[in-house]
């Protein structure tokens, strides 16, 4: 009994030692880069209404931290090893609102991780943040469905669809990036206009 009781306990041993479970490889986190151009504060008065940034709605494929790449047709892949600091959403939200910061004519902004109320929500659809291949050629694709909706009760008071096509000269991983920084840039500089010429016109009248 007591042999096969120190069997059995060899067997465990030998178990635990041999794991079923495959080794993650390390991967590369990358952060979403600024390009180096000038984003100094835009000339314009400064909104006295109060906007609300959202993390926008998309699939489960670009909802996680994979860098997403379609190599041809319908097919989603993602890049080996390598990886975001956050999910695209955040990612994209927090471009928005640096970029908010830069322009600086919304200077009363929050976000979605907090509970403060404002006059304005944006958010939307992110429907592309990947980069796809053409035959060879590749580039980095950003397309967010815009949504500017009423802080108190949601309604939407404008939409547009954004979409930035950013070329590729080099396909390895740190130049995608770079590519991403480029494209999330542009993008973010058009949703800025876009939303601050939207707010004059919707935003709510100052109570006296």
């Amino acid at each position: 009994m007591k042999l096969a009781h120190l069997a059995l306990l060899a067997g465990f041993a030998l178990v635990a030692s041999c794991s079923i479970f495959p080794k993650t490889e390390p991967s590369d986190v990358y952060r979403l880069p600024s390009a180096q151009r000038d984003t100094s504060a835009q000339h314009g008065t400064a909104q006295r209404w109060s906007l609300r940034l959202a993390k926008p709605q998309t699939s489960e494929a670009l909802n996680n931290p994979k860098i997403a790449v379609i190599p041809q047709g319908d097919l989603i892949s993602s890049y080996k090893a390598s990886r975001w600091s956050d999910p695209a959403p955040v990612l994209l939200r927090n471009r928005l609102l640096d970029g908010f910061q830069r322009d600086g004519r919304v200077p009363l902004l929050s976000t979605d991780d907090s509970n403060f109320q404002a006059d304005l929500e944006l958010g939307g659809n992110l429907q592309a943040f990947q980069t796809e291949y053409q035959g060879t050629a590749a580039s980095v694709v950003v397309r967010l469905d815009a949504l500017l909706v009423r802080g108190y009760d949601q309604r939407i008071l404008a939409s547009r669809r954004f979409e930035v096509r950013q070329p590729l000269s080099d396909v390895k991983v740190p130049a995608v990036v770079t590519g991403f920084g480029l494209a999330s840039d542009q993008l973010t500089a058009q949703v800025v206009a876009w939303t601050v010429e939207q707010g004059q016109k919707v935003a709510p009248p100052l109570r006296p």
